[in-house]
């Protein structure tokens, strides 16, 4: 090849000493942002625009050199490093503020990644390689009534936003996808709006093919930020802090972090899911599940939220906890990291008290949950409000072996009711049909309103209930749990038994009890669809309502 073909305008430059000086400089920018933190508001806005500026211009330049630079020895996989690096990028931005333009974007990038097989040249001689194969990245959220339809809140004071959450998450042998757990997936899942905008529109009425090729070809400035996925009628997204098997001294620091950014209206989600203080420290193997074809399901997740797949694929849904304390010892604390380092690793009530100087949501999934009803009148500041598991896991009738459900029954009913009211009934996917599941589906959401409506409309609704209500994910969750609460006590094997029941505080109004006609009957509808209401125990006198 001469020398007039590797060379680029007038510097007389050869191209690919150009390329090469700008992945050089691309790469000493990425490494520097890679690892900074996700929970800091605008800290590193500015870094990240510098190094999507760098990474702009070396997309750009390959682009414009393509064949120049494959002639000068450029391989496949190292273009789609870069788009790896891009799409990184713009997830790490999205993490950082949950605006989902940049997931919009991150997709784009990881869906040219894998449709054009970037990493398939020497995947089976370069490990790294297969393992760059296995990043693209999708999401499915189902809404509920807009936040200007909700039931306006009499006895509200102020009305609190979600602003942040805080999700954490450790359990040995826990299914996880990089470093996100199922547990922390399926609350992600709950804290986001499913993208309605204009741009989100017109993507998915475009064919496959047309919809992302322009996209791939075109990914090359800030400018596509703003393409319009949301609808501006909406509220944003919450930030969200994803941790895992933290220590504790940086669980304390980010939720320190967290709330001192809180913005005077708003309020921060806790989520913490982790084993108690349990004499018998045995994971269950329910909860271990099996890993196989987990990719997959994760992926399949993201783009449809039914539970209707394929029976011989594993399907991540639910279960319950470790094995519990039987020998009347108090639990007091969740494990968020490894046993045997004395309380290293351990979170107790006090240790989120200094923090109830803000306004608190927490949801505690542990057989050590009740432990955390000692923070209620002990606050500095601000009521908390919290949602606590079980105390013990309702045992889940037989499946298939290779069906193994995995994770927490109580997260999955705050994130997914309906799938963990199937589950829990021993069905699986196969078992039914799509349009009794939308059937279900139409009804347990308007059931779960005109319960939101009710709970709104209550005289004696404890303040902390009334000023999160007018937050839609906030009032989704409590009346998810309320649904969660009402189905575990009305169900024959967890009747009366208070171990299976979960609770929160403060206390909630009368009619929102499980043996309340009004709730009794959202489970009896439920059931009857089903043909199996033969497996609750309902109060003499409570009947379906006609449709």
């Amino acid at each position: 090849m001469s020398q007039n073909q590797l060379q680029t305008g007038s510097s007389g430059v050869p191209v690919n000493e150009v390329y090469w000086a700008l992945v050089a400089k691309a790469d000493k920018k990425f490494s520097k942002i890679r690892d900074l933190p996700y929970y800091q508001r605008t800290r590193y806005d500015t870094y990240f625009y510098k190094v999507f500026k760098v990474y702009t211009q070396l997309w750009k330049f390959q682009q414009e050199n393509r064949q120049k630079l494959v002639e000068a020895g450029l391989k496949r996989w190292e273009i789609g490093e870069i788009a790896s690096r891009i799409g990184q990028l713009y997830f790490g931005q999205y993490m950082r503020t949950s605006e989902a333009s940049y997931l919009s974007e991150s997709y784009i990038f990881y869906e040219a990644i894998l449709t054009r097989e970037y990493f398939k040249e020497g995947l089976h001689q370069d490990v790294n390689l297969a393992s760059k194969q296995l990043r693209p990245l999708r999401y499915s959220v189902v809404l509920e009534l807009h936040p200007d339809c909700l039931p306006h809140v009499v006895d509200a004071k102020r009305k609190l936003r979600l602003r942040d959450a805080l999700l954490c998450s450790y359990h040995p042998n826990e299914i996880k996808f990089s470093e996100l757990s199922l547990d922390n997936f399926r609350m992600l899942q709950s804290l986001e709006w499913e993208p309605s905008g204009s741009f989100y529109q017109a993507s998915m009425a475009s064919s496959s093919g047309t919809g992302s090729g322009a996209s791939q070809n075109g990914a090359s400035g800030p400018s596509r930020v703003n393409q319009d996925i949301t609808d501006p009628t909406l509220p944003p997204n919450p930030r969200k802090a994803i941790l895992f098997r933290p220590s504790v001294t940086h669980f304390m620091a980010v939720l320190g972090t967290v709330c001192e950014e809180l913005p005077s209206d708003g309020i921060l989600l806790v989520y913490l899911s982790a084993s108690g203080n349990s004499s018998n420290p045995m994971s269950s193997p329910s909860r271990t599940g099996t890993s196989i074809g987990y990719s997959e399901n994760i992926i399949r997740g993201f783009q449809f939220p039914s539970i209707n797949s394929d029976s011989g694929s594993t399907y991540p849904v639910t279960t319950g906890y470790d094995s519990p304390d039987h020998s009347g010892c108090t639990a007091d604390c969740l494990h968020i990291g490894p046993r045997g380092h004395g309380g290293m690793n351990c979170i107790y009530p006090s240790d989120l008290l200094p923090f109830t100087r803000r306004p608190l949501f927490v949801v505690i999934d542990s057989e050590s949950s009740k432990a955390f009803k000692a923070m209620s009148g002990a606050e500095k500041g601000e009521p908390v409000a919290l949602l606590l598991s079980p105390a013990t896991s309702l045992p889940l009738p037989a499946v298939e072996s290779s069906r193994l459900p995995s994770g927490s029954l109580f997260t999955s009913f705050l994130s997914a009711p309906l799938q963990s009211f199937i589950l829990l009934l021993g069905f699986i996917g196969s078992d039914i049909e799509k349009d009794l599941y939308s059937k279900a589906e139409n009804l347990l959401q308007s059931s779960l309103n005109k319960l939101g409506s009710s709970l709104a409309a209550a005289d004696n609704l404890d303040p902390v209930w009334a000023q999160i209500l007018p937050d839609p994910f906030l009032r989704r969750l409590l009346l998810r749990f309320i649904f969660c609460q009402a189905v575990l006590s009305l169900y024959s094997p967890s009747f009366n038994k208070i171990e299976f029941q979960p609770e929160c505080m403060p206390c909630l109004p009368e009619v929102m009890s499980p043996m309340n006609s009004t709730c009794q009957t959202v489970v009896l509808q439920l059931a009857n669809l089903f043909g199996v209401t033969n497996k609750f125990l309902f109060s003499e006198g409570i009947v379906p309502l006609d449709d």
